[in-house]
């Protein structure tokens, strides 16, 4: 798949699937050379389903920093006008709800329909957990511990006592995908993580007006019930879901991702 240079930077993307257009922005330190990504569910099989590195990070450019919300949401933009969307159902995950949220504010008339998956508004009261904090663990073994433990707020310590072996797989599992990754080398997502911490749009939520659907996992402690609840308060036509599962409950929960495509196609 080709890289596009928009008016911006130089994008990454992948495109794969036929029917209504649908982009998926991907989450903090995404890379499309690594699963899980965009692909590896059943979009494809019912959307036109459009994906892309994000500036920094995988096969696209990293531009200098500082980034800020606004130039992810703009590169999105861009890489949509380059391919010729003027509309498009969007699916944003995590850091990539983020964007989408930016997105949809800054350029309504682009967003069809909204899927915000374990998001967050942010500000002052309602942000993610603060993974740039992460960044000073230079152990990767407590810096895996670490992501699994607000992953999923059922791996506590009754569950590692009484499931030992399943617990040092997940554990080995986040560390690979760490190495084969390099995010914990990455100039582009530590530049990722210091915008993250400046995202706020509690205060512009009232400016989308696309269906939009908000889901989250009972056990996150990433992006938490509580702010999954105020993004469905301050989104006027909007309704929330949550689902028996972590940050990533749609890779748990089989009916997450049925529930999103009926959204997008009803």
């Amino acid at each position: 798949m080709p890289h596009l240079q928009t008016d911006r930077i130089e994008i990454y993307y992948e495109m794969k699937g036929e029917g209504d257009n649908l982009l998926f922005i991907s989450g903090t330190g995404g890379d499309l050379r690594f699963s899980p990504n965009a692909f590896d569910n059943n979009l494809k099989d019912n959307f036109c389903l459009l994906a892309f590195d994000q500036r920094g990070l995988g096969q696209s450019q990293i531009p200098k920093g500082p980034y800020t919300m606004k130039d992810y949401a703009d590169d999105a933009y861009s890489l949509l006008e380059e391919i010729g969307w003027k509309e498009t159902n969007v699916i944003g995950v995590s850091f990539g709800g983020m964007v989408a949220q930016h997105l949809a504010i800054e350029y309504p008339e682009k967003v069809k329909k909204l899927a915000l998956l374990c998001t967050s508004p942010g500000g002052k009261d309602y942000h993610s957990y603060p993974l740039h904090e992460l960044e000073s663990i230079i152990d990767d073994n407590e810096y895996a511990k670490k992501f699994v433990s607000i992953s999923d707020t059922r791996i506590n310590e009754g569950f590692i006592k009484a499931n030992p072996e399943l617990y040092e797989n997940i554990v080995n599992q986040i560390k690979s995908y760490l190495r084969a990754s390099g995010k914990k080398k990455n100039d582009g997502k530590l530049l990722q993580l210091e915008a993250r911490k400046n995202h706020d749009t509690c205060k512009n939520l009232k400016n989308i007006k696309c269906p939009t659907f908000i889901a989250g996992g009972l056990f996150d402690d990433i992006a938490p019930k509580d702010n999954i609840d105020i993004l469905n308060n301050l989104i006027m036509n909007s309704k929330k879901k949550f689902y028996k599962g972590g940050h990533a409950f749609f890779l748990e929960d089989p009916k997450a991702w049925e529930d999103i495509i009926n959204f997008f196609k009803d």
